[in-house]
């Protein structure tokens, strides 16, 4: 390869890993190109999955600052960078591999760090966001059908409550009236007829 095209390979695989949300890195010795073609289909609008020479890889990945990944750049390496979810793509992947026995996968890179064939593998059995946006929704909807039930509940015990209220007003409103059957208890103070008393001895003392 002519000094030129391997600058411009380089380059290529510089901003596809710069580009990308997580890379996987795979083995793809004894695949066919017709199983290639069904792979990239399958990743289609998750990954992009293009086979590099190891030594350009190498080269990319220091330029890229991605780390880690040298041991992986060994026999026949294909990589899928990822741009959509990771979880979709490692899902894809992972199907693959298990229905073709010549790939395989040995490992990855997401989030600064290099990932193992079993953190790659844990990521494909996530639930994808679509999946979980789903639930979430659905989770919503639950609880908004309680919450509406909850507030339909109150307003008629409310409506309960108020009639009940309504039925004992006029025995509520009689309540008061029995301070005031004290009143003539109180009256009686004053029926102390000392007073007058007095004023009935004066004539006495008059006649004297």
């Amino acid at each position: 390869m002519a000094r030129a095209d391997k600058t411009a390979a380089v380059a290529e695989i510089v901003e596809q890993f710069n580009g990308s949300t997580a890379t996987v890195i795979t083995e793809y010795r004894g695949l066919t190109v017709a199983n290639l073609a069904e792979l990239r289909r399958s990743l289609s609008g998750a990954a992009t999955y293009a086979v590099a020479k190891n030594t350009l890889v190498k080269l990319a990945a220091a330029e890229a600052g991605v780390e880690g990944l040298d041991e992986l750049f060994a026999g026949p390496t294909a990589i899928a960078f990822v741009q959509g979810e990771p979880v979709d793509a490692a899902k894809a992947i992972k199907k693959f591999a298990k229905d073709h026995k010549a790939l395989v996968i040995k490992g990855g890179y997401m989030d600064g760090r290099a990932l193992t064939v079993a953190e790659v593998e844990r990521i494909a059995d996530l639930e994808s966001r679509e999946v979980l946006l789903a639930k979430m929704a659905g989770a919503m909807k639950a609880n908004l059908s309680k919450a509406a039930g909850l507030f339909a509940a109150p307003a008629s015990q409310m409506a309960r409550l108020a009639a009940a209220l309504q039925e004992k007003k006029p025995a509520s409103e009689a309540a008061p009236a029995a301070p005031a059957a004290e009143a003539p208890a109180e009256a009686e103070a004053p029926a102390e007829t000392e007073a007058p008393a007095e004023t009935a001895e004066a004539p006495a003392d008059a006649a004297e």
